[in-house]
Parts: C-alpha cells; structure tokens; sequence
C-alpha cells in the first residue's frame, strides 16, 4: 500500500480497509514492540500485549477523536495494555505467595527477561542489571524513563502518551534515575 498520510489512514481504517489495518501494524509494530518489551521484559507478555493493542486500535477507531495524533493514541493503548499485564503479574504472584497450592508458579521473570540481541556479550552482564533493575522501578517511573531515555521520546510526547502534565513526567524520569543510580552503584564504583 502507498505511503498514507494521517488523516487518511485514519478514514480508511474507519472505512475498515484490511490493506489501511496492515499498514498501520507494519508501521507502528516495531517500535510498539521495543516500547512494550522494555516495560514487560517478557517476549511472550510483549506478544500478548501488542496483540490486543491492535485489536483494540481495530474496534476502537471509530470512537479515536483525533485529541492527540495516531501514534500517541496508539503508544496510548499499548502502554495501557502494559500496565495491565505487570498488574496481573503481580496480582498472580501475590496469590501464589498467599496461597502456593491454589496456584502454579510463574515462570520467573528473570529466567525470560530479554536482552536486545545488539548488546555485546562482555556488556550483558551490565545490561541485565540495568533491565533488572529497571524491572524493579514502580510502574509510572519504569514507563517514563522508558520512553524517553531508552526510546528517545521528547517531553511532550510522553505527556501525551501517559496523560501528564511535564512536570509530572520530569519528576517521574527524575525518580526512575535516582533509583537506578541506588541500585546500580556497585557498577559506577569500578
């Protein structure tokens, strides 16, 4: 399909146009991809999480007011999406500490944490404690500095995408690399 501007990628995806719907998910699903991976460190939570996100961009379009631009409304949905899945996380592992029996236990998350395949092998060791300590950060804190340090987003558009004012955003990174810098220090003392 020819390059398509917003405006009417957004009429022929309300029109239901498959060829708009592939488009869309063969522009956004990458970079969709990395954001959500970098919040879940899990592929198959990440899969998951994409899955339903284009789902829901496919029923929703029709109610999308156009507030924000397309890929803000969709970092939107995938975000949220993310969300939902670290709170089921939780939720689980919370159920499995009360009660081991009722529940299986989860696969851990450190067993399946993913590291991008660029990263060089004497530098994974690093990486895998930033990830992990990442992984700690609570919610709001991990999603911002997500999007701005590891995806390069400006202010604005993080606002946008976590429904925050600037402020909020700023002290939220701010937080985030504090914490880092804490549980971190054992690899900026050598």
């Amino acid at each position: 399909m020819e390059t398509l501007n917003e405006q009417e990628l957004i009429l022929k995806l309300r029109q239901g146009s498959e060829p708009a719907f592939a488009f869309l998910v063969n522009t956004y699903k990458n970079r969709l991809y990395s954001a959500v991976l970098n919040i879940l460190q899990d592929k198959d939570d990440t899969e998951d999480a994409l899955q339903e996100t284009f789902i829901q961009v496919h029923e929703s379009i029709a109610m999308f007011r156009e507030d924000a631009t397309l890929s803000t409304w969709i970092y939107r949905i995938a975000v949220r999406k993310a969300l939902e899945k670290l709170r089921r996380r939780k939720t689980r592992q919370r159920i499995q500490s009360i009660i081991p029996w009722w529940m299986p236990k989860e696969k851990s998350s450190d067993a399946n944490l993913h590291l991008n395949e660029g990263i060089e092998v004497e530098q994974k060791e690093q990486a895998e404690a930033l990830f992990k300590a990442i992984n700690l950060l609570p919610a709001k804190q991990k999603i911002a500095f997500t999007l701005i340090q590891v995806h390069g987003m400006k202010y604005e558009e993080a606002c946008d995408v976590m429904q925050m004012g600037v402020k909020a955003i700023e002290s939220l990174n701010s937080r985030a690399k504090e914490n880092l810098r804490k549980k971190l220090a054992v690899y900026y003392k050598k």
